[in-house]
């Protein structure tokens, strides 16, 4: 009998730890504004690389910068003239920094593949670029919240699912241990 409540007593307080809250923060207790999340859907980018140049192209809504590199040092091409065109359409790029390019589309990029070209001229250097741009329709993203909240959920399950196996364990130990009493007469 003794070990029938042993058994239960450390069922209950196994379940009882599993409720604990995980953080108790007193009056004043506070570590400032949570950081925002760093996941989230990736920009539509494309890569472009020859034995001279390598471009990479990033597309954020109507916004398009391209950076153009030597392939041999990595370092940014200086005074270079970059004609770029999107599925046969001319975009005019803008130089912004040794290397780097923006322009402003007129719309939005359809979801689907994108033809790119881009001819390179750079001092005695010219080269053309081609690559394709994967677009893809935005999903919706997920929020610090709906984290934060599909956790508690699945804490919530977890901790569940514990107690009630534990309180079974607990409830076949106590049945057992009063079986052998009457089996015995009830002699401890």
């Amino acid at each position: 009998m003794r070990n029938a409540h042993n058994l239960a007593a450390w069922s209950l307080a196994a379940v009882l730890a599993g409720f604990a809250p995980q953080i108790l923060a007193g009056d004043g207790h506070d570590h400032g504004e949570s950081p925002a999340p760093t996941a989230g859907p990736a920009l539509p980018r494309f890569t472009a690389v020859s034995e001279l140049f390598e471009m990479v192209g990033v597309v954020n809504g109507k916004n398009l910068t391209v950076y153009l590199d030597r392939f041999a040092d990595n370092s940014p091409v200086k005074d270079a003239k970059v004609d770029l065109a999107l599925d046969g359409t001319a975009i005019a790029l803008e130089p912004h920094a040794d290397g780097e390019f923006e322009a402003t589309l007129q719309d939005s990029l359809k979801p689907g593949v994108v033809s790119v070209t881009a001819t390179v001229v750079a001092g005695e250097d010219a080269d053309l670029l081609a690559t394709e741009l994967d677009v893809h329709e935005e999903s919706a993203a997920v929020t610090h919240e709906d984290t934060a909240e599909i956790g508690m959920k699945s804490y919530a399950t977890w901790a569940g699912a514990g107690a009630l196996v534990l309180g079974l364990i607990g409830w076949a130990a106590l049945r057992r241990g009063s079986s052998r009493n009457r089996s015995t007469g009830g002699a401890a």
